[in-house]
């Protein structure tokens, strides 16, 4: 939460847990029964679960001050494993006093200790760590125990830990991991779950594991663990060993779990079925392609007929142009040989720790489908969000091209790609790897067939819109405001507020509405800061009147000419004409009274707020700089706001006249530029004559 709604609590409810200290000015509150009481109100915009494990994540962070983050994640890591492998309480040995004093936690260390001797006399996951540290760490067994019980168990609290790393401080051990949709997108190219559904049993390995973000994904998407076994290696021993145990608490059996420190799997332990790494990052300085594609080469080494790897790499190595002959050969080989299954473009940012790094994928199979010899799928997603939907149709791609090869009976064409010869790829060597053209589907998709009729449709359009503007100018003649320099004294001032007290303005709140019940398809139109600013659509945002009638029983609907405002994030107005919609909150609503002595229409009222001095916001304010109660308008003459309005709505009427043509040539401009770009279009002799 933002620091102004803390203080409204504290204002508004007076249940809220009282100050225990103060630190430099600052209030200091107690954690859990602040928990406790955003649980039982209902304030806290979170699951229990959440907000009790952010209680004990927020404990681990405040003891930075005598613990370095290294020994945070090291100590608690392995504290979890302890309880796993021991299969009881971190404090269960009568040392779990309260308070807390140095005997206490002396006597639960010692016992911790000797657990650890007796469980992993071999320092395979925890001993090490144990035995280098005293026990001034007793508190981290207690915060490990808060962990497990908002976790439910020991792999959900060592997950949540890593994923609050960069908030500990360990910027390197956050530095390689790669965002959540990317994973989801190597999770189904690897189709993990349905070849355990099918009974096989499965090797897993990553030759570059780091923490075992990857594997630990991969294991997250399975609840068929007991037949999984995992190879894996990394150069670095702290992050093997986090591996290691972050395997172990996702339930791979120690028989089943083999992680190496240096650069080797252990291949002796199991045939490897799946491989998915990523190659090490080089800043762009240091990087070499040639260094890339070599380990690449290294992985395709380790598969056998049947197996499938994921590589995800630099883009320049794995797609763009290259410039060493040496590179260029390396690559050619490797497709030469008849394991590059797809080679996929992917969109910049997927590794949040480095936005600049360009990252691309391969995919390799040993022993492809005789359909799919010879030939390598590209595709290139580089210009696209890693949406749901952008995944589940790239995976299809991927997975029927490994099943299938190219498919001729029902015409299945890759949505974001092309099949090329692999001969072709070799002829121009060392050339980029990017799809020759667009997707066959997309040039062969109903909506490329039907752009002509499309484009003659917006032609069609913008006749008739240009018809009706010339049609309204010959009736109401050319625009003319009348607009002239006054004479005299200036119409006094007023402001909004003493508007409102004269009742001539009338003002009425918004509503919160939580976003879950907001759909495209609604009965009532939503209006919020974003529709009002023009960052949405009106329309865009709209609720059911059902949902609205049980669920927001106070809510009122606007009514033609309401007059919706907003000043977060900035000012914003909107005359809603046709009424009947919901103002979310923090937007609202301002209504003009007709029958007051001195009336003004909802169009001056919100020309005249738009135009109003001193409403922008510096970017480091909190609040506006004023209240909107203070704006400043001038007291028009009756008479002077009904010629004011006639003018607005006429600007309005051939504003809409001219967006008609605006909106029908811009279409049939886009249109016909994405067909002469794609090719599926081209241009004869055009009409239009060249006039001069």
């Amino acid at each position: 939460m933002k620091r102004p709604v803390v203080s409204t609590w504290r204002r508004r409810h007076p249940d809220f847990p009282a100050v225990v200290s103060e630190n430099s000015g600052r209030p200091l509150f107690d954690g859990a029964q602040v928990t406790d009481w955003l649980i039982a109100s209902g304030l806290g915009n979170a699951a229990p679960t959440e907000l009790r494990s952010e209680l004990a994540l927020f404990g681990i962070i405040a003891l930075r001050d005598r613990f370095t983050p290294w020994q945070l994640v090291e100590t608690i890591g392995s504290l979890l494993c302890l309880r796993r492998l021991d299969g009881r309480p971190l404090a269960d040995d009568g040392a779990n006093a309260s308070p807390p004093d140095v005997e206490a936690d002396e006597a639960l260390w010692s016992a911790l200790l000797r657990r650890a001797e007796r469980i992993d006399a071999e320092d395979d996951f925890v001993l090490r760590e144990l035995h280098s540290i005293d026990a001034t760490a007793a508190p981290l067994a207690r915060l490990a125990e808060d962990l497990i019980e908002s976790a439910y168990d020991e792999r959900g609290a060592y997950e949540w830990l890593l994923a609050a790393r960069s908030r500990l401080g360990l910027d390197s051990l956050a530095a390689d991991a790669v965002a959540p949709e990317l994973r989801s997108l190597l999770t189904q190219l690897t189709d993990l779950r349905v070849r355990l559904e099918q009974g096989e049993s499965l090797t897993l390995a990553d030759p570059h594991a780091r923490a075992g973000d990857l594997l630990a994904t991969l294991l997250d998407n399975t609840e068929d663990r007991d037949r999984v076994t995992v190879l894996a290696a990394d150069p670095d021993d702290r992050l093997t060993r986090i591996t290691r145990r972050r395997l172990l608490l996702a339930g791979v059996s120690e028989l089943d779990l083999d992680v190496q420190t240096g650069t080797d799997l252990e291949e002796r332990f199991a045939d490897p079925d799946l491989v998915v790494t990523q190659l090490p990052y080089r800043p762009g300085e240091d990087r070499s392609v040639l260094a890339a594609l070599t380990e690449l080469e290294r992985v395709a080494y380790l598969l056998r007929p049947g197996c499938t790897a994921l590589v995800l790499g630099p883009a320049d190595a794995l797609v763009d142009e290259l410039k060493s002959t040496e590179a260029a050969q390396l690559r050619s080989a490797l497709l030469r040989e008849n394991i590059v299954e797809s080679v996929i473009a992917l969109p910049g940012g997927v590794l949040p720790f480095r936005p600049g790094y360009r990252p691309a994928l391969w995919t390799l199979t040993r022993g492809p489908v005789p359909a799919a010899e010879g030939k390598v799928l590209l595709a290139d997603i580089s210009s696209e969000q890693l949406t749901p939907g952008v995944r589940m149709r790239l995976a299809e791609d991927v997975l029927l091209w490994r099943a299938e090869g190219l498919r001729t009976l029902d015409g299945h064409d890759p949505r974001y790609g092309r099949v090329v010869p692999v001969a072709d790829l070799d002829r121009a060597f060392g050339g980029p790897l990017t799809p020759p053209a667009p997707p066959a589907s997309a040039v062969l998709s109903d909506k490329v067939i039907e752009r002509p009729a499309l484009i003659a449709e917006a032609e069609a359009r913008l006749e008739r819109a240009t018809a009706d503007t010339r049609a309204y100018e010959d009736k109401r003649g050319p625009y003319r405001g009348a607009v002239q320099r006054r004479v005299g004294r200036l119409p006094r001032r007023t402001t909004l507020g003493k508007l409102i007290a004269a009742r001539t303005v009338t003002r009425l709140p918004g509503h919160r509405i939580d976003e879950k019940h907001l759909t495209q398809d609604g009965h009532h139109t939503v209006l919020g800061p974003e529709e009002i600013t023009g960052e949405r659509p009106v329309g865009g945002r709209r609720i059911d009147r059902l949902l609205l009638a049980t669920a927001y029983e106070r809510a009122a609907l606007t009514e033609p000419g309401d007059v919706v405002y907003t000043l977060a994030p900035r000012l914003g107005v909107y005359v809603d004409h046709d009424g009947f919609s919901v103002v979310a909150f923090p937007a609202r609503v301002l209504r003009v009274n007709a029958d007051a002595t001195r009336p003004l229409t909802p169009r001056v009222l919100a020309a005249l707020l738009g135009a109003a001095r001193g409403t922008a916001r510096s970017p480091s304010a909190v609040r506006p700089a004023r209240r909107i109660e203070d704006y400043q308008l001038p007291d028009l003459d009756p008479d002077e706001v009904l010629r004011f309005d006639a003018l607005l709505t006429e600007t309005e009427r051939r504003e809409r006249l001219l967006r008609a043509q605006s909106d029908a040539l811009d279409e049939a401009r886009r249109l016909t530029i994405a067909g002469l770009a794609d090719g599926t279009l081209t241009l004869g002799e055009s009409r239009t004559s060249n006039r001069t």
